[in-house]
């Protein structure tokens, strides 16, 4: 899955790497998933995270990364606008 985020409250990269390292840590630790920023880097208030799992079952892995997705969404540092997901 990939997240497409907005940060509004951020001025720097350094804070949006702060805001995006605390999202990731805590997305990995409760969800058992792997995730990283895949893009938009160099950009202060713009992320692209990527999300995966594995699981034996497709409505398995549906529901986690849905799951992940609402904790994204509840994030009020951060603003979902594109979501893009894709079950194997």
């Amino acid at each position: 899955m990939q997240i497409r985020l907005h940060l509004p409250g951020t001025g720097s990269l350094k804070e949006k790497r702060s805001v995006i390292r605390s999202i990731l840590d805590r997305m990995k630790q409760k969800f058992n998933v792997s995730a990283i920023e895949a893009a938009e880097q160099d950009k202060w208030q713009t992320a692209v995270l990527a999300v995966a799992c594995v699981s034996a079952h497709s409505a398995q892995a549906h529901r986690q990364l849905e799951q992940v997705l609402a904790f994204v969404e509840s994030n009020p540092s951060v603003q979902v606008y594109e979501t893009d997901l894709e079950i194997l």
